[in-house]
């Protein structure tokens, strides 16, 4: 999605184009094809090669899900900021019960509704897509990876 499209709950998903569809593909290819390897020449070099072969797998899928943790605590303290800042004094304290999960869908609140949608996700226990549906004023997140 282009930059210049308005994010919205329908497409504000991100897709990684060299992520999902060239690494991983080729990175479970190259699994499939260790095991079949494996199947027909069963030796230790053919282990070993599997063994490296899902070694490579798992590092792909936790090296993003890493980035994807950095990101959400980084959002996290974003928008504890930003409902101090729109948050009358009395309800900061409540701001600490909201969970990670609450708080990034959030972000995509605009400043006019965040104040009421935190309250609301506190109040009825909402989850992150429970919040995102009832967004009326999105707010972008063009920096997401």
């Amino acid at each position: 999605m282009s930059e210049s499209t308005t994010q919205n709950l329908k497409n504000h998903g991100r897709l990684d184009p060299a992520y999902h569809f060239v690494l991983l593909p080729i990175l479970l290819l190259n699994l499939i094809y260790s095991i079949v390897h494996l199947v027909r020449h069963l030796n230790l070099h053919s282990g070993w090669f599997l063994v490296l072969s899902l070694a490579a797998f798992i590092l792909a899928f936790k090296v993003r899900s890493y980035a994807l943790k950095v990101q959400d605590r980084v959002i996290r303290l974003e928008e504890r900021l930003r409902l101090q800042n729109l948050a009358p004094a009395e309800w900061h304290g409540q701001i600490y019960r909201l969970s990670e999960d609450q708080l990034v869908g959030l972000r995509f609140a605009g400043d006019d509704e965040v104040v009421t949608l935190a309250k609301q996700a506190l109040e009825e226990h909402l989850n992150r897509k429970q919040i995102k549906e009832r967004i009326r004023s999105w707010r972008g997140d063009y920096w997401r990876v």
